[in-house]
């Protein structure tokens, strides 16, 4: 079957049709769906860290649903020298900050600091008893969360995981 390169533009230009399949080798199927079949549409994209962070602090989101999208999304921490979190002590409790987006990072860090990537649910996992974290310490949508919030988190990651 012929068809043509839906990406090409307004000059579009027909492709070639694929090879027949080899003596032994399956038959591949069509991208396009054909009669009676269900056009296969990606799956919608889960919001971003930065824009679940946004509609969690307007209302917009459910506690649930934001702990979800931090426990799979990637965080930027700024590092020192030696390994693990660089934790603030000038709170009422210690936090380590933690940035949505490598700009968020630089906004507060500079153009030049070290940092490492890590998912929300490693960080749950190692952050020491008794610390909380901030996000996007300097953005529009700072969210501090206290030792106490942080316990919860892990509770809930682990009913999630475990049941």
């Amino acid at each position: 079957m012929y068809g043509y390169d839906q990406n090409v533009g307004l000059g579009q230009q027909y492709a070639a049709p694929p090879p027949p399949p080899q003596q032994g080798q399956p038959h591949q199927q069509s991208q396009h769906a054909g009669y009676g079949q269900q056009p296969h549409y990606p799956e919608p994209s889960p919001p971003s860290l930065a824009d679940a962070v946004r509609a969690f602090t307007t209302g917009s989101m459910a506690a649930e649903d934001f702990q979800h999208t931090l426990l799979t999304s990637k965080v930027y921490c700024p590092r020192g020298e030696g390994p693990g979190f660089l934790a603030l002590h000038n709170t009422q409790q210690p936090v380590i900050p933690m940035f949505t987006t490598l700009k968020e990072l630089r906004r507060y860090a500079g153009k030049d600091s070290k940092y490492f990537v890590i998912t929300g649910a490693e960080v749950l996992d190692l952050l020491p008893t008794g610390y909380g974290f901030v996000l996007d310490m300097e953005g529009d949508h700072r969210m501090v969360f206290d030792a106490e919030a942080v316990e919860k988190m892990v509770d809930f990651a682990m009913q999630r995981m475990y049941g």
